[in-house]
């Protein structure tokens, strides 16, 4: 009977001693290859049954929603027809890209797959090499207007016959949402989700300390070797746009395979790339893309005009001497520093 209570006091004082704390809990990590690139998650938990197979579940049924390359899925079932029936998956991600496109006029677009596919850089492969025709860009532009989109419940129909959606700059920061959201669903506080270099941190990594993440930037002296800043995440999300990532070069220009969807040029400004934080990554992911196309100075003027949308970036750019700088909003210095 006395051992029976020692056990009991015991127990008691480690529960005041710890409440919620990651005692005896355990660093699990899922990783392999989705959505054409890498993922890998992180997560603190006490049970050592790995999540493996449910993760590949998500996966693949956002790829039957959303993948372009897989024949059947809804998105290709929407480019070939006037309409679709959207899941729920879909209907997130339409909904939220046409929130980023009017918040953005337009600088963000999901409709602009046929300028993607003329530049060479999605699943059809024009005839041409390089630089598209000007009169090819002219007609494809006819196409592209998120205005041409029609949400009804869960209905998605196209105002214009020819109108095909992209959601490659936007579903794999929701992807990130998803798995963080499966992972609070199994009672997990502590996890680092990353699909291809977008990212959402929550809680604590196995030290007790916050997530760091380093994100890359080309070397400043012209090498092939990228640079590293570490950047200190919780309860937050980040997505980089870049263009030295997918691009090719033609007549002393480097054409990147991020699209005005309004011009219909492939970005060749003088940005590298731009790194966002925000609440969630759908929304990172979703406004990375119209603020490398705005220009830096630009960009920086719209982050402080809106602060309701909560973001925050980091600009790697030449200037025009050639030389590589760098520029940031004033709150994102705070994720710079070690917490």
């Amino acid at each position: 009977m006395q051992l029976q209570w020692m056990c009991t006091i015991l127990f008691f004082t480690v529960h005041i001693l710890f409440p919620g704390s990651t005692f005896a809990q355990h660093l699990q990590v899922s990783e392999g290859k989705a959505q054409g690139t890498y993922y890998i998650v992180k997560y603190i938990s006490r049970d050592t049954v790995s999540l493996q197979s449910r993760i590949d579940s998500i996966f693949s049924v956002i790829d039957q929603s959303l993948s372009l390359y897989r024949p059947g899925s809804l998105i290709c079932q929407f480019n070939a027809g006037q309409q679709v029936q959207m899941d729920v998956h879909m209907q997130a991600v339409v909904t939220r890209a046409l929130q980023v496109s009017r918040a953005t006029s337009g600088a963000f677009d999901i409709t602009v797959k046929p300028l993607v596919d003329a530049w060479g850089f999605g699943p059809v492969k024009p005839a041409w090499q390089g630089v598209p025709p000007a009169d090819t860009l002219r007609q494809r532009l006819q196409l592209v207007g998120y205005r041409y989109l029609q949400v009804n419940g869960n209905m998605l129909s196209k105002q214009k016959s020819g109108v095909q959606i992209d959601c490659n700059g936007i579903a794999q920061g929701y992807t990130v949402d998803v798995l963080g959201r499966f992972l609070e669903q199994q009672g997990i506080e502590n996890y680092l989700v990353d699909v291809g270099g977008e990212l959402r941190a929550r809680g604590q990594n196995i030290q007790h300390k916050t997530w760091s993440i380093g994100i890359e930037g080309p070397s400043p002296d012209s090498s092939n070797y990228p640079v590293q800043t570490l950047l200190y995440l919780s309860n937050k999300a980040i997505a980089t746009s870049g263009n030295y990532r997918r691009f090719f070069d033609q007549g002393g220009t480097r054409f990147a395979h991020t699209i005005d969807p309004v011009s219909g040029q492939a970005l060749h400004n003088n940005i590298i790339s731009v790194t966002v934080i925000a609440k969630d990554c759908i929304t990172a992911d979703g406004f990375d893309n119209a603020l490398i196309l705005m220009g830096v100075d630009k960009a920086l003027v719209f982050l402080r005009r809106y602060p309701q949308y909560g973001l925050e970036a980091y600009f790697i750019y030449k200037d025009a001497a050639g030389n590589v700088q760098e520029k940031y909003s004033p709150g994102f210095k705070r994720f710079m520093n070690k917490q």
